[in-house]
């Protein structure tokens, strides 16, 4: 009995603390559904939807420990429901065939791929000897060769000759769905032109804010040619079409490039510097500072500041995500509730997961609400165990660090397991630069706003370009420091879910039991120590093949497929270039001590084939239906059907695993 009186008083604790754990549980859901091997019916979606509607209509008449438990259950079940649901409102044609032709459309995105290429994601698309009905509605293709003729113009109408196919699949199985991404992104072919592209009409369709950022990133580079023009570009229109790979590659060695996306830090810069500079010019005129509800109107038309910013920005996932929560902030201020608290951050990700579910799978979402939490939470024990952060004059610069300490040990795991690395000196750099963002560069921005219809705005972008040139000279010189990118290897699909989840538990749970959320913690850190890296991988072509080897994986060829070499290098946690690792392949592909060979070329139909290997890999070329008896034969036909190939084990067992085994039969790939 008396553990029981324990239980039910720790559950009676949680009274008034309950509603954080709604986006949780809410995300449950979502990632339930992800997560899932088959594509549930449409009865099955809408059972989840209604039991979630019939449960929370019970739980309002359950008990104090029956209500809440209802609660969840039925929070789950929406989770279910609402990524399934959208799942099938975004659903779109899939190009199930290699296209090679005319591809027609007008532009409607402006971006960078990742060889550096420009790249337009088209809309209205029209292909040859091609049904309407079968023609994706979007298309992303990037552009090679020599497009120095072209001008592009949003909204524009465009030809060209392009090589056009379906959304590739994960690079290695268990690794980021590619086809999942592009189909909530509406995209159902990607590809690439080296011919020149051409105008085939003017600018069409209501294209306004499209056009008016894409002309304000003009006028910015402009005005501020090179790099530093560009970074102006991104964070004041969403335009990174400038940034070369240079610039990108010491952004993220150096833990700085959460500053080249409209994110949470401008959104909350942008709308708090609004903020201020009302309130203070309010309170310079007596008048009306003493009659108007200051405080209140300024968050008023720092939302209206926050909403420009978004429609200006592109509105984009990320941006979309950051003015929710700025948004539930200074509407909190409106109705005089205390702005950061884990409730606001617990509406912002409910209408962000409602909004949009599929975001919970992205780093972005993963990083912002893990900073945000973590902040409030940190800052809130600090104001309620009154720990004094010293002399006023040392308060600012104790902040910044907190914040930015806290900040980044917060995003810190979620980084490395998506972006396989951990940048060594990125507190230094930050704390170097994002005060700059905050006192100088954002302020300059808006100036520049202000001041550009009036033609005056050269001199804000001058003193926005001061900073910039810090912030960038502060990226290279920490990028060029031996040791500042650390390799990480990337850990299993269970390894950022039991980390949410301990921590999670530890900053929403109420009492002492709290610290049993470091359990989950623990393990997953234990998880990812034990990570197991796959001994063979294969393309979803099977023209690439990488082999463990005592050097690090050993690559068959020195280019080509550099994406998908890249990203298995860097999931390996080896920071070596193709070309290195195509080294450490030996002369004989059957020397390997694994029970494999992998053969390639024309010719490759010779007998014998398998030589006693378990496993044959043909990279390329034909075999016939009487060649690989005896032996798993591996060749292009086979990965069409099931995607990148992983082989585990030694050379006394071995365990294959296909992408499709990991992803199952879902809409996004069932095309």
């Amino acid at each position: 009995m008396r553990v029981w009186h324990l239980i039910e008083g720790g559950w009676l604790a949680q009274r008034g603390a309950l509603f954080p754990w709604v986006p949780v549980l809410l995300a449950s859901g979502v990632g339930g559904y992800f997560a899932l091997r088959a594509e549930p019916g449409i009865w099955i979606l809408l059972a989840c939807g209604i039991g979630a509607a019939l449960l929370m209509l019970a739980a309002r008449c359950g008990r104090e420990w029956s209500g809440p438990l209802l609660y969840a259950i039925a929070l789950v079940l929406a989770g279910v429901a609402l990524a399934g649901l959208r799942a099938h409102l975004v659903a779109g044609p899939v190009l199930g065939w290699r296209y090679h032709g005319p591809v027609e459309g007008r532009i409607v995105g402006i971006d960078r791929s990742a060889s550096d290429a420009l790249r337009l994601t088209l809309d209205r698309v029209v292909l040859a000897r091609t049904d309407p009905d079968r023609v994706p509605r979007r298309v992303r293709v990037a552009l090679h060769g020599e497009q120095g003729h072209f001008r592009v113009q949003p909204g524009q109408r465009v030809i060209m000759t392009a090589h056009l196919g379906a959304p590739g699949g994960p690079v290695e199985p268990g690794g980021f769905d590619f086809q999942r991404h592009a189909w909530f992104l509406g995209v159902g072919a990607v590809g690439y032109t080296r011919t020149p592209v051409l105008s085939a009409g003017p600018a069409e369709g209501w294209q306004m804010l499209f056009r008016a950022r894409m002309a304000l990133s003009g006028h910015v580079q402009t005005r501020m040619p090179g790099q530093v023009g560009a970074f102006a570009a991104a964070i004041m229109t969403g335009d990174r079409s400038g940034l070369n790979l240079t610039t990108l590659e010491a952004m993220r060695v150096s833990n700085l490039a959460h500053l080249l996306a409209i994110s949470g830090l401008h959104m909350g810069l942008l709308a708090g510097f609004v903020f201020a500079a009302c309130r203070l010019g309010l309170a310079a005129i007596p008048r009306l500072g003493l009659r108007l509800p200051a405080k209140k109107l300024s968050a008023l038309v720092a939302l209206m500041a926050a909403a420009g910013y978004l429609g200006l920005s592109g509105g984009n996932v990320a941006t979309e995500r950051a003015f929710v929560m700025v948004a539930v902030m200074l509407v909190a201020v409106l109705l005089d509730r205390r702005a950061l608290t884990l409730r606001a951050v617990a509406v912002a990700a409910v209408i962000v997961l409602c909004l949009r579910p599929e975001a919970l799978l992205g780093s972005g979402f993963q990083m912002s609400f893990a900073a945000t939490v973590a902040l409030v939470a940190v800052f809130g024990w600090l104001r309620d165990a009154r720990v004094s952060l010293g002399p006023r004059w040392l308060r600012p610069i104790l902040t910044v660090v907190i914040s930015s300490a806290v900040a980044g040990a917060a995003t810190a795991p979620v980084a490395a397991a998506h972006f396989n690395q951990f940048a060594q000196y990125g507190l230094v750099a930050n704390l170097l630069s994002v005060p700059l963002m905050g006192v100088l560069v954002m302020p300059a921005a808006v100036l520049a706003a202000l001041l550009l219809p009036v033609g005056l705005d050269w001199i804000a972008l001058w003193i926005m370009a001061l900073g910039l040139e810090w912030i960038l000279g502060v990226a290279h010189r920490t990028a060029a420091l031996e040791g500042a990118r650390v390799a990480v290897i990337a850990p299993d699909s269970e390894v950022l879910p039991l980390l949410a989840a301990g921590a999670l538990f530890v900053v929403l749970w109420q009492g002492r039991v709290r610290l049993a959320g470091l359990v989950p913690v623990l393990l997953a850190v234990w998880f990812w120590a034990g990570t197991e890296r796959p001994a063979v991988l294969i393309s979803d072509t099977a023209a690439l093949v990488g082999v463990m080897t005592d050097e690090g994986r050993a690559l068959n060829k020195p280019k080509g497929g550099g994406f998908v070499a890249a990203n298995w290098l860097e999931n390996d946690g080896d920071s070596a270039a193709q070309d290195e690792a195509h080294e450490r392949w030996p002369g004989d592909a059957s020397l390997f001590p694994l029970p494999i060979r992998v053969i390639g070329g024309k010719a490759v139909a010779m007998p014998p084939v398998c030589e006693g290997a378990w496993i044959l890999i043909v990279t390329g070329g034909r075999i016939e239906p009487s060649i690989g008896q005896g032996c798993e034969v591996i060749t292009p036909d086979t990965v069409r059907k099931t995607g990148s190939v992983a082989i585990y084990g030694d050379a006394g067992r071995l365990r294959l695993v296909t992408a499709r085994d990991v992803t199952g039969t879902r809409l996004w790939n069932d095309q």
